[in-house]
């Protein structure tokens, strides 16, 4: 084995997992990883399916609703942050594990609120670990990935994401006019579960290992993972490429360093990006379930069901991105998204959004767009940076998609408690989109290049 200075050189370590083939292996640390991610998802948009039983209940104004779904959003701010530096500290795995059990853990406490505040709290420190895990998550599965195939591999995973808010919404329509909102948050414990097994499961990612200088175990670690594909495949692996033919890449690990050199363009067209999508995305999905019920006058269990409706749609849209990004590439991709999006919501602000028929079908079409935008953004922003800096990369991009998540409703219900037209509610999501069309003109692609070569 190629070593640099008595350890395994990083291209080393990385040659080896570049020609692994597909295996049981990946599809188990898919399944696990994917499992966390789901459940991620699935708390994100518990509180926009309470919402409109939260706002009979306890009376709730227009400012208060909109802190009820803010204060989640606040928490995976502060939680992206934290989670950064923490999975380039401790580890990708360690790092997740302990995001899910606060997430899961927080759910279980929302469910025995008693008010709008206690419940705000307890969303509060659930986004803690819904902020910190989703993109760390991403960090791992990016890191174990082929670069050849890595789009697709990546993105199926993020499919886990849109089926995780299917699910709750699908959930949600059953369960909360039958058992009411409480026992969504119930089921939302489960991924304390996960968080258990992920440890004992799930190798820790041996680029990282070796990039924290723990050579024996980046070595052990990689040695386990080409045994089990070897035994999944009842065939002697593929020779790796000599290291020489994959660059090493240049130390750096603070965070000052996202924003030096080549990085200072990539952190921020990437921060553009995240903060774009997440303010069209949920300026749209926060509100979706209360404008059918207020707005048009639908039983909660019909406008539950349309916004089942944009996150199937959505779910449709990763596949699609999924299966093309590594032809097209990512910057392709994400403008033709962007523009799709901005297409589908100026259209729907031109028609005056008069109907809750209307309105379903065309946030259905940004939605599928949307997802796309979304998956395709956690599979950019680990590519960019190193392995050292690879988390808090990642993490400062889930940064700025946390302040989207914030501004986006708070902007949409500032409209609406104002007594603003859908119209101009539409029009400003759709302008936001032409915006973060622009911005990914500039974007790096990095279309078929293994992650050593994109930072060397």
């Amino acid at each position: 084995m190629t070593t640099v200075a008595g350890k395994p050189a990083l291209g080393s370590i990385a040659a080896r997992l570049e020609r692994l083939p597909h295996s049981r292996w990946h599809i188990k640390v898919r399944f696990l990883i994917g499992a966390v991610t789901f459940f991620e998802a699935f708390d994100q948009l518990l509180a926009a399916s309470a919402l409109p039983v939260l706002m009979k209940e306890w009376n709730l104004t227009t400012g208060q609703a909109t802190f009820a779904v803010t204060s989640a959003s606040i928490g995976m701010l502060l939680g992206a942050l934290a989670a950064g530096w923490l999975g380039d500290r401790i580890g990708r795995v360690r790092t997740v594990a302990l995001g899910v059990a606060v997430t899961g853990l927080a759910s279980l406490a929302v469910a025995f609120s008693g008010s709008i505040e206690t419940f705000s709290v307890f969303r509060f420190v659930q986004g803690l670990g819904i902020g910190g895990v989703v993109p760390v998550a991403a960090t791992y599965i990016n890191e174990i990935a082929r670069s050849d195939k890595r789009g697709r591999f990546v993105l199926l995973y993020e499919m886990i994401f849109p089926a995780g808010l299917a699910a709750a919404t699908l959930l949600a329509v059953w369960v909360v006019p039958n058992f009411g909102w409480r026992a969504m948050f119930v089921v939302g414990t489960i991924p304390v579960v996960i968080a258990a097994m992920l440890p004992r499961h799930v190798e820790e990612s041996p680029r990282w290992l070796l990039a924290r200088g723990r050579t024996a175990e980046a070595e052990a670690a990689i040695s386990r993972i080409e045994a089990e594909v070897a035994r999944a495949t009842s065939e002697e692996l593929p020779a790796p490429a000599p290291a020489s033919s994959i660059p090493e890449e240049t130390p750096q690990g603070r965070l000052a360093d996202l924003f030096r050199g080549r990085y200072l363009r990539r952190t921020a067209v990437l921060s553009g990006l995240w903060f774009v999508a997440y303010y069209v995305n949920h300026g749209i999905s926060t509100w979706l379930p209360s404008l059918y019920t207020k707005q048009f006058g639908l039983d909660l269990t019909t406008a539950l069901v349309y916004t089942l409706l944009s996150n199937v749609t959505g779910l449709l849209g990763t596949f699609v991105v999924a299966m093309l990004v590594d032809r097209i590439g990512r910057r392709p991709a994400l403008m033709g998204a962007l523009v799709g999006t901005m297409l589908s919501l100026g259209v729907l602000a031109l028609a005056g959004a008069t109907s809750g028929i209307q309105v379903a079908v065309f946030a259905s079409c940004t939605t599928f767009f949307l997802y796309a935008i979304n998956a395709g953004l956690y599979l950019y922003s680990p590519e960019l940076y190193p392995t050292h800096n690879r988390a808090k990369g990642a993490a400062f991009g889930g940064l700025w998609n946390r302040i989207g998540v914030i501004l986006g409703p708070v902007t949409v219900g500032a409209i609406i408690g104002a007594g603003g037209s859908l119209t101009l509610v539409f029009a400003q999501l759709a302008a936001v989109a032409a915006v973060g069309a622009v911005i990914a003109w500039f974007a790096v692609e990095t279309k078929g290049r293994t992650l050593e070569e994109l930072n060397s």
